[in-house]
């Protein structure tokens, strides 16, 4: 894949610099690029940006160009220039859609960009940008970029507001609701808390807790329907364990939202307690043991449900949950 990169690359920087077209042809570029695999996404960057500056460097103009004014044409590859300035002004010049995925991720990372005016210049055009671009191109990108941003060390609050503020499109919000559902693989559950910052999911939880294809995100939309609440990770600090022997470790930050949950505690139980995953059945045996004072008689049957469960996770607390009852019934008797 590198080869051919470098080779799209090249022919990309040769066609800037022919006399025979007025727009340099990305047509091989756009090509490769689609095929990435995105998750080595600072691997392809670097990788492009170095080649790219090369190539510009040993492509050589036609004869006649030696003598016209030279004029900047910038490109979609600009966004990644060693050149702060021009990284800015390609933001501020591009119209139209972005080709594929990875220019979209592309334009999107500028929103962690070492320039202060790089940043400011992403959070001004990336909804444009947005609004032009294939959704489909969108949403990936955003799936990528919600799954990493808390190791961005430079955004910024008002940089991840202008990406909530692309979410919540009504266009892109059904794209990543159906994603989640559909998804096989993936980020799925950390996408899944991460869109929890916006109300783009809250009419649409028990549909994903019921048929999302990823048993995680079935446990993540039924334990936010339990609690009320959608939580995500907002970031991480550093916490000393032992200042001593400078010894310490980051600990996440968590945040949370409140969802209006219109279905009973019983229902939930009940529909949760039925998933073919073992993972939402102990998420659900956990909600009985937390409630089971407020449940009722019913309890038992499902402590009893659980403890014959094949599932030793799900058994145990199952198990747990009968110990429990059988205190209460003790104590209620003397």
């Amino acid at each position: 894949m590198e080869d051919k990169i470098v080779s799209a690359v090249k022919d990309f920087a040769n066609s800037i610099n022919s006399g025979g077209k007025v727009v340099a042809d990305m047509s091989s570029l756009i090509d490769v690029t689609s095929q990435l695999p995105l998750n080595s996404f600072d691997y392809w960057e670097r990788l492009i940006r170095s080649e790219f500056s090369l190539a510009l460097r040993e492509s050589t103009p036609p004869k006649w160009k030696v003598w016209s004014k030279p004029s900047e044409l910038l490109t979609w590859l600009d966004l990644i220039s060693w050149d702060g300035y021009k990284r800015e002004k390609t933001l501020r010049t591009l119209s139209g859609a972005a080709p594929n995925t990875f220019f979209f991720s592309l334009a999107i990372r500028r929103l962690n960009d070492w320039v202060p005016q790089v940043r400011e210049a992403a959070r001004e055009n990336l909804p444009e940008i947005a609004k032009a671009t294939n959704p489909e191109f969108v949403v990936e990108a955003l799936c990528i970029a919600l799954s990493n941003w808390n190791s961005w060390g430079r955004i910024k609050e008002e940089d991840k507001n202008v990406l909530l503020q692309i979410i919540c499109d009504e266009e892109i919000a059904e794209s990543l609701r159906s994603k989640l559902i559909s998804s096989t693989s993936g980020p799925m559950p950390s996408l899944f808390s991460q869109l929890g910052r916006t109300p783009i999911l809250d009419e649409n939880i028990e549909n994903i807790a019921s048929k999302a294809a990823q048993p995680t995100v079935r446990a993540k939309a039924y334990r936010s329907l339990f609690e009320g609440k959608i939580s995500w990770i907002e970031g991480r600090k550093w916490e000393w364990t032992d200042i001593r022997y400078c010894e310490g470790r980051l600990k996440p930050i968590v945040a949370e939202r409140e969802v209006n949950v219109q279905t009973s505690l019983l229902t939930l139980l009940n529909l949760s307690s039925e998933d073919r995953s073992s993972i939402v059945r102990r998420i659900s045996a956990e909600i009985l043991i937390r409630d089971l004072s407020n449940i009722g008689v019913i309890a038992r049957d499902y402590a009893e449900k659980f403890a014959s469960d094949k599932s030793q996770a799900v058994s145990e607390r199952g198990r747990f949950a009968l110990k429990k009852l059988e205190e209460i019934d003790r104590a209620n008797a003397t």
